[in-house]
């Protein structure tokens, strides 16, 4: 794409120069070989771009959420389900890899092209998985494909610990937020995330969300196209800080979120190293945090069916979709 209407704006580029896309705010100059927590350089990885078909029901009923997988993350969450494009130890045999995390690097153009392609495939959406770290160069994007007839809606899909920066430059670009809210006790998130003061950072994060894309709005045919969804998986052994966080979110919000409640843990990667969190999710506490945020009145909600805690529902990273067709 070499035409005037896919021209690069290089003054978002610049804000990888001295990257604070997160609140790890690492300050290196991404454009200068320079890598902060995330490793994430200033080319954008990918890992997998298809229809994903398991998220919550107004995101992928029907032919899915063209959903986009980003390699690299500023987490390092012990139990991550995606380490192998999240954090390494695996390697697909592709001479465009070159770390130990899976995936392809692409330019802005090319990342344009597969929001189109998955829109023409009868995406509901465009999902950005795990995209902090790339913001500038999905918001470039994003421009280059609205104006080569993308309409569908963009979420925004990340682990809540972006920077409220980040999130401004955004403004105009997404339509539905998908935070996480992983803890409410900052001691998990240091012991298994690695990550400090994360409540108080996503509290502001999801009113700063709520602020640009106001209540959940739905389609007639009940695909969410506007609106914050905050999900929680909850962790073996931490009931009391899944009802922690139920608390803090219908209290603050009320109806104007939705909060999706998830049981879908499987301990995987470095989980073996915490053995309170390496055994799967008691059903009991499940239905327990169920019946709690009934009974406090929270009616915007999705939970899982008993059967999600499987590897069966996660994808395999094989670059589908990241590679242009000849």
């Amino acid at each position: 794409m070499t035409n005037s209407i896919n021209t690069i704006d290089n003054n978002n580029l610049n804000m990888l120069n001295e990257c604070k896309l997160c609140n790890r705010n690492c300050k290196v100059n991404r454009n200068n070989d320079e890598t902060g927590f995330c490793k994430a350089s200033n080319k954008v990885r990918l890992a997998k771009a298809f229809l994903h078909l398991w998220e919550e029901p107004p995101i992928s009923q029907g032919k899915g959420s063209g959903t986009v997988f980003f390699s690299h993350c500023n987490f390092n969450c012990v139990f991550c389900q995606n380490y192998d494009i999240s954090q390494g130890n695996t390697e697909i045999q592709n001479p465009n890899c070159k770390t130990s995390v899976i995936g392809l690097d692409v330019s802005i153009e090319r990342l344009s092209e597969i929001f189109l392609e998955l829109q023409e495939k009868g995406a509901n959406n465009i999902n950005l998985v795990t995209p902090t770290h790339y913001v500038p160069q999905i918001i470039e994007a994003l421009k280059i494909a609205k104006k080569n007839n993308l309409n569908i809606p963009i979420l925004y899909n990340t682990n809540g610990y972006d920077s409220i920066e980040t999130l401004k430059a955004l403004n105009g670009y997404i339509d539905v937020y998908l935070p996480d809210f992983k803890y409410f006790n900052d001691k998990y998130a240091l012991k298994y995330s690695k990550v400090s003061n994360y409540a108080s950072n996503t509290i502001k994060v999801v009113d700063e969300m709520l602020n640009q894309v106001g209540t959940p709005k739905f389609d007639s045919e009940g695909r969410i196209i506007k609106g914050v969804i905050v999900r929680h998986l909850m962790l073996p052994g931490l009931l009391f800080d899944s009802k922690k966080i139920v608390d803090l979110l219908y209290s603050r919000y009320g109806s104007n979120i939705y909060i999706s409640l998830m049981n879908q843990y499987v301990p995987m990667f470095n989980a073996c190293n915490y053995p309170e969190i390496n055994k799967r999710l008691n059903t009991k506490h499940y239905d327990s945090l169920i019946n709690y945020a009934l009974e406090l009145g929270v009616t915007n909600g999705f939970i899982q069916d008993e059967g999600s805690n499987t590897t069966d529902f996660i994808p395999s990273f094989n670059l589908d979709g990241i590679l242009k067709s000849q």
